[in-house]
């Protein structure tokens, strides 16, 4: 199975996951600030309290929390903006770091590489659906289904942001393969 970054020429891969990796970490410091008012004791890990609420029942007392705090719903809101901003920015470098990790490797450990890399892609895909259900629970939609397809596109989202960064991880600090 091939990289879904494979195509990429092994001169600029390194200088392009280092761009992503400094975007990313950009972005999350934003994130931090942002989150700031969403944590409450409804909501202890703010947005990914909401994200993984579930049920109308767990939003609502989120929500309820939220507008007890100032209205920090809004906080909520614009942060699922940004975030399909940061979608890509994040999937392009855990991507890059499964690449080069993978590169270093031949065999299982290259293909585990691969399916790495198009599971960052994924998980971006994941984040999407989760925000659109989220932010039809801000809309008003609380008591539908859309808590619940958030929780699960997050875990799913959750889990192949893991399995990507354990897979770079991995790839680093396996010893080079000599066949790679």
């Amino acid at each position: 199975m091939r990289h879904p970054l494979e195509f990429v020429p092994h001169g600029a891969r390194k200088r392009l996951f280092l761009t992503f990796l400094l975007l990313t970490l950009s972005l999350f410091a934003v994130f931090r600030v942002l989150d700031a008012p969403l944590q409450t004791d409804s909501a202890p890990n703010g947005i990914v309290s909401f994200e993984m609420a579930g049920t109308p029942e767990r939003v609502s007392q989120i929500l309820i929390s939220w507008e007890a705090t100032h209205k920090a719903y809004k906080f909520a809101a614009f942060g699922l903006g940004i975030d399909y901003l940061f979608m890509p920015i994040y999937a392009l470098a855990l991507a890059f770091g499964t690449l080069l990790a993978a590169g270093r490797h031949a065999g299982w450990l290259r293909s585990l590489g691969a399916v790495a890399g198009y599971g960052a892609f994924a998980a971006a895909l994941f984040d999407a659906v989760e925000n659109y259900a989220l932010f039809q629970v801000l809309l008003g939609a609380f008591d539908s289904s859309y808590p619940m397809i958030a929780a699960v596109c997050a875990t799913v989202k959750f889990g192949l942001l893991a399995f990507g960064l354990l897979v770079a991880i991995a790839g680093g600090v396996v010893p080079k393969s000599k066949k790679a």
